[in-house]
């Protein structure tokens, strides 16, 4: 009942945090400048938080397996990123949106052939 009661905690912990960014993001980039919302939309926030949480739930070998993937993962991301940036100025921010996960989506299976199996 007490671990039940421990992971229905962690897991809502989990949740407070993701939107916690969330909401710092979106407050920053209205309120102060879109700069600002943008480092830490991509300062690696949520990963800390991820591997925190997975070292003290799986351990050192598992962390540093997610951390590997994590690395090889960012590649899509940054593409992700580039390709919203450029589609936006000739599509709609929707279709923009789904291009760019067109384009993720694509470099994500083509990163995954790449990546050392451990």
């Amino acid at each position: 009942m007490i671990v039940d009661t421990m992971e229905y905690l962690q897991t809502l912990l989990k949740f407070i945090a993701g939107g916690s960014i969330i909401v710092g993001v979106t407050y920053l980039a209205q309120q102060v400048n879109p700069k600002y919302g943008g480092i830490l939309a991509a300062a690696p926030i949520i990963t800390t938080i991820a591997f925190l949480f997975t070292y003290n739930e799986a351990g050192r070998a598992t962390t540093q397996q997610l951390v590997l993937g994590t690395f090889f993962f960012a590649i899509p991301s940054v593409i992700f990123l580039v390709s919203l940036y450029f589609l936006m100025n000739r599509l709609g921010f929707l279709e923009s949106l789904g291009g760019a996960y067109g384009v993720w989506i694509m470099s994500v299976l083509v990163i995954s052939r790449f990546i050392p199996v451990v």
